[in-house]
C-alpha cells in the first residue's frame, strides 16, 4: 500500500498559517476533533487498510498457487486478525500523537517518531499471533517464531519489510486526521470571522443611529424654543406631540430595520412639528401611506434627509418652502426621494452630518446595491434620493408587532396628521 514517507511536514513552520495550527494542534484537537469523530475516520480507513491488504495478499496467493506448491502468503483469516490486533494500536498511537502536537520540534518529533515505529513493529507479532490463533503456527513467544528466531533468524527481513509497510499506512492515517483537525479548525476560524464581522457591522450600524438621536433631539428642541416666547400654549402641546416622537426615536433606534410606512409616519411628526414652528412658510407633501406595499427600510434612515430638508430649505431666506416626501417600487428597487425648494442662487454646501450618515449606513448594509443622490436638481430645488433593494421579509415577529404597535399609537397622539398631510397636498 502506498502512502507519503514523512510524517513530521503534516503540520510544517513553512506558512504562518500553518505555524500557527501546528503551535495550537493540542487545543484544535481538544476542542475540535472529538474522540468519536477521531474513532469514525480511523474506523473507515483501517477497514479499507484491512480489505484491501487481505485481498491483495489472497489473489498473489492463488496466482503463485496456480504455478505451483507453497504458501508465500500468510492466510487471509491469518491477516484479519493481525488488523482487528492493530486497530486499539492504531487508534492509542494516533489520539496520543495528536494531543501531543509538533511543537517544540525537538521534543516532539522522537515521540512522534517512537509512536510510529511502535505501530509498525507490532504488524509482524499481530500477523505471527493471527496465525497461531487461527491453527496456521505457533505464537512467536514458542516454537520457530521464539524471539531470537525474529531478532537473527530470517524472520528478521520479513519483519522490517511488514514494519516499512505499516510505517506508511501509518503515516496515512495521521495525516488524514490531521487534516480532519486543520479544517475543522479552519472552519471554526472563519465561523468565529463571520460572527466578529457581523458584532462589528451591527457595532458600526449602533453607531451611526447614535448620532442621529442627539442631532434630532437639537433640531427639534430648537424648533419649541422658538415658540416659548410669543405662544407658550402651542409650545406646550408640541412638548407633548415631542414626548411622543422621541419615544419612536428611541425604539426605532434599537433595531437595524422598520417598515417603511412606520418611517413615514415618523417622518410626518417630525415635519408636523416643524410645520407649527414656521407656520405658513412650511408646506408638506407625502405619499399616501395606505397604497405603500410592506417592505422594510433601515431605521431612520429617511429622518437626516427630513431634517436636511427643512434646516438648509428654509436658512438664509424669508420665501416659502415645500417639502415633498415620495417613494416607490420598481421591480426590486426601493425608491425613496425627499425633496425642498431652495431660492436661487443658493449657494451649495458640503454634506453634513445627516447626508454622511444615510451614505455610510447604505454602504454597510447593502454595499453596492444602494445608491445615494443629493444634490440642486434644477434652479430651485434640492433632491435627496436613496435607490435600495426591495426587502419584502422583516425581522421576528416579535419587532413585526413592537412596529405595529407604535404605529397605532403614533396616530393616535396625533390625530391631525392625516389632515395635514392631505391639506399639505393639496
Amino acid at each position: 500500500m502506498s502512502a507519503v514517507t514523512s510524517d513530521h511536514p503534516l503540520v510544517g513552520p513553512s506558512e504562518a498559517f500553518s505555524s500557527d495550527l501546528s503551535a495550537n494542534l493540542r487545543r484544535s484537537v481538544s476542542t475540535d476533533l472529538r474522540f468519536s469523530t477521531l474513532l469514525i475516520v480511523l474506523s473507515a480507513f483501517w477497514v479499507y487498510v484491512a480489505i484491501s491488504n487481505v485481498l491483495y495478499a489472497h489473489s498473489m496467493q492463488v496466482s503463485i498457487s496456480a504455478k505451483g506448491p507453497g504458501n508465500f502468503f500468510a492466510p487471509w483469516d491469518a491477516r484479519v486478525i493481525q488488523h482487528l490486533i492493530l486497530y486499539p494500536i492504531l487508534v492509542t498511537c494516533i489520539w496520543t500523537s495528536l494531543r501531543l502536537g509538533w511543537r517544540p520540534a525537538w521534543r516532539t518529533i522522537p515521540i512522534q517518531l517512537t509512536l510510529a515505529l511502535v505501530f509498525s513493529l507490532s504488524a509482524g507479532p499481530a500477523l505471527w499471533y493471527g496465525e497461531a490463533w487461527m491453527g496456521h503456527g505457533e505464537p512467536p513467544s514458542a516454537g520457530e517464531h521464539g524471539l531470537s528466531s525474529m531478532l537473527t533468524g530470517p524472520e528478521l527481513s520479513t519483519w522490517i519489510a511488514s514494519a516499512t509497510t505499516f510505517v506508511l499506512t501509518y503515516g496515512f492515517a495521521l495525516a488524514l486526521v490531521t487534516g480532519l483537525a486543520v479544517y475543522q479548525r479552519f472552519r471554526d476560524a472563519q465561523l468565529r470571522a463571520a460572527a466578529l464581522e457581523r458584532a462589528l457591522t451591527s457595532a458600526h450600524l449602533a453607531t451611526l443611529r447614535m448620532q442621529l438621536s442627539p442631532h434630532t433631539l437639537f433640531n427639534l428642541l430648537h424648533t419649541i424654543r422658538g415658540n416659548i416666547g410669543w405662544d407658550p400654549a402651542a409650545a406646550q402641546a408640541m412638548i407633548v406631540q415631542l414626548g411622543d416622537l422621541l419615544r419612536r426615536l428611541l425604539t426605532a433606534g434599537e433595531r437595524d430595520f422598520s417598515r417603511l410606512a412606520d418611517e413615514l409616519r415618523f417622518a410626518r411628526l417630525y415635519l408636523e412639528l416643524q410645520q407649527k414652528r414656521f407656520l405658513d412658510r412650511l408646506t408638506i407633501w407625502m405619499v399616501d401611506l395606505e397604497g405603500l406595499p410592506s417592505v422594510w427600510v433601515p431605521s431612520l434612515i429617511l429622518q437626516p434627509l427630513i431634517e436636511n430638508a427643512v434646516v438648509h430649505g428654509i436658512a438664509g431666506h424669508a420665501g416659502a418652502v415645500e417639502i415633498r416626501v415620495a417613494a416607490a417600487v420598481c421591480g426590486e428597487t426601493l425608491w425613496l426621494r425627499v425633496m425642498n425648494t431652495i431660492p436661487h442662487g443658493s449657494p451649495v454646501g458640503r454634506d453634513g452630518i445627516g447626508l454622511r450618515n444615510v451614505r455610510e449606513r447604505l454602504a454597510v448594509q447593502f454595499g453596492e446595491r444602494a445608491t445615494f443622490t443629493a444634490g440642486v436638481a434644477d434652479a430651485g430645488n434640492w433632491i435627496a434620493e436613496i435607490r435600495m433593494p426591495l426587502l419584502r421579509d422583516g425581522p421576528d415577529p416579535a419587532v413585526a408587532r413592537d412596529g405595529n404597535s407604535d404605529s397605532a399609537e403614533g396616530i393616535s397622539a396625533s390625530p391631525g396628521g392625516r389632515q395635514a398631510t392631505a391639506r399639505a397636498g393639496a
